[in-house]
């Protein structure tokens, strides 16, 4: 009888298992189809790269719930997609897009901006007044005026006016009566986009023209042509553009001028090569990434000087009040960094700034904080010293809590001073602990663009760059002005910059680790 009972019970859980599984396996293949069919719409709209992310993300995954031995990986899978997602695709796909002419001027594809100019029209005859009428029951007519041609014309009911999608030819005839209470314009206006597809055509006259603007119809048409090989013929000027692949233009067959707009094309390490080989961008990258590799570590020198006495001196016991003390020399830290950033730039004004007013009280002497490069530095690294100050001191005032009081005692009865207890106690006591964090600091001050865009915005320029390149720049300020606030918008050349910090980073990041013996 037990035996029975525990076959039946041992039956039940078979069978709740293999239900368990059907319905696993049911709910993963209806996963499956709905990202198949994610990949298909996101191929079909042109998004090659992302329908390649996402097939790349459901093979992963697919193959690790799907494998017993994977199962450990299971529950790291959702961090391997992020990593995917978020920091390996953006970066192959800046570096890919390095290798191209992508900019403001070639952002289509080949065949949209072949299609730009496919859709471009221009009046190749004469142009009528019309009027739009609202016939009842769905319907609208189209009254216009042929003048010598013809006179008045009235076009055939059109029953499916609001819906319209595809051009349509809709016939003229004389109108016998003319039609009155034509639509206001703005009824017009609301009509736009479907008036925009209504032919109009008087077998009569020999007359077809189109919706050309809000009052007229005009005899429209194409301006290009597309040839048989690819080259589009201009009907109205004569000129026959053909497609430069290396330039990533159509260009005109006798000037040999390019058209915008172009499209992208791939160019292979021509960017890469202008960062390295073109004086007038090289020059500029160099000063300004020794620049950047100097701001972050004396930014990290200095908020460390600076967090470290204050929270030496918040140690001593003689100092009364100080809760006080400690809560006014945090405040930096709780208030944002753009607020504060935004204050520094008013108190630092050239002209009516309060510390070129006490400066020109005191000593007579009014620095060109904005203008001078060495000046303009300078202020930065105030600014950011007395932002970053009291994270180091709060990292600091834990760390000096660790330190055994007896060493500072037993030295003191040797005679030493604060510096030889700095020196030979505190510092070997949390240098080690605070090393990591220090290297954390160095690598946000590397791309600190908050400061930078706010305070300076890279000014004062360098003097004979071909691109936007400020002496107070950052390497990330740089590239973000070069991919959007140069003229040309050069989002390829910025690319290719931004592939060059990436490796410059990488190598900073490895050569830390090995300093600080952290295994990789």
């Amino acid at each position: 009888m037990q035996a029975s009972l525990a076959d039946q019970r041992n039956q039940g859980l078979a069978r709740s298992r293999l239900i368990k599984q059907r319905l696993t396996l049911a709910a993963w293949l209806v996963l499956d189809i709905l990202a198949l069919y994610l990949i298909i719409v996101l191929y079909a709209q042109n998004q090659q790269v992302f329908a390649l992310l996402a097939l790349v993300l459901v093979s992963i995954a697919n193959y690790i719930f799907w494998r017993a031995k994977n199962i450990a990986y299971r529950y790291i899978f959702p961090a391997i997609a992020g990593m995917l997602i978020f920091i390996i695709f953006p970066m192959i796909y800046t570096i890919g897009v390095g290798f191209t002419n992508f900019s403001a001027a070639n952002m289509l594809k080949k065949e949209q901006a072949t299609q730009f100019f496919l859709n471009q029209r221009f009046v190749a005859g004469e142009r009528y007044a019309f009027s739009l009428h609202d016939i009842g029951g769905g319907e609208f007519q189209v009254q216009i005026d042929l003048e010598e041609e013809g006179g008045l014309q009235l076009s055939e009911p059109i029953s499916d006016l609001t819906s319209l999608d595809e051009r349509t030819v809709f016939s003229l005839e004389p109108a016998i009566v003319p039609l009155v209470d034509p639509l206001p314009i703005r009824e017009i206006i609301n009509l736009r986009s479907n008036l925009n597809f209504v032919d109009l055509r008087s077998e009569e006259n020999e007359i077809r023209v189109r919706f050309f603007g809000l009052r007229e119809f005009a005899d429209v048409e194409p301006r290009y042509l597309l040839a048989e090989d690819g080259s589009l013929f201009n009907q109205q000027t004569g000129q026959t553009l053909v497609a430069n692949d290396e330039l990533g233009f159509f260009v005109d067959q006798e000037s040999l001028q390019p058209v915008t707009p172009g499209y992208r094309v791939f160019i292979g390490w021509d960017n890469y090569l202008k960062v390295l080989t073109d004086k007038r961008i090289r020059d500029p990258f160099l000063q300004i990434f020794a620049w950047t590799v100097s701001f972050a570590f004396l930014s990290v020198v200095f908020t460390l000087i600076v967090g470290l006495l204050l929270a030496n001196l918040l140690q001593w016991d003689q100092i009364k009040g100080k809760a006080v003390y400690r809560t006014l020399l945090i405040l930096p830290y709780a208030v944002p960094a753009f607020i504060s950033i935004l204050v520094f730039k008013g108190l630092f004004n050239q002209n009516f700034g309060e510390i070129n007013m006490i400066l020109n009280g005191l000593f007579g002497i009014q620095p060109n904080w904005m203008t001078d490069p060495a000046l303009a530095r300078t202020m930065i690294l105030i600014v950011n010293t007395w932002l970053g100050y009291p994270y180091i001191l709060l990292l600091c005032m834990g760390l000096l809590q660790s330190i055994n009081t007896d060493l500072y005692e037993a030295t003191a009865m040797d005679g030493a001073g604060p510096l030889a207890n700095l020196w030979h106690i505190t510092l070997p006591s949390i240098i080690k602990p605070l090393t990591p964090l220090l290297i954390a600091s160095f690598a946000f001050n590397f791309n600190n663009f908050v400061l930078i865009a706010l305070l300076t915005n890279g000014q004062p320029d360098i003097l004979g760059a071909t691109t936007p390149a400020g002496t107070t720049d950052l390497l990330v300020s740089y590239t973000y002005r070069i991919a959007f606030q140069d003229t040309g918008q050069n989002y390829a050349l910025g690319a290719a910059i931004a592939s060059f910090i990436f490796i410059v980073v990488a190598g900073l990041a490895l050569l830390n680790l090995k300093l600080t013996k952290v295994k990789v």
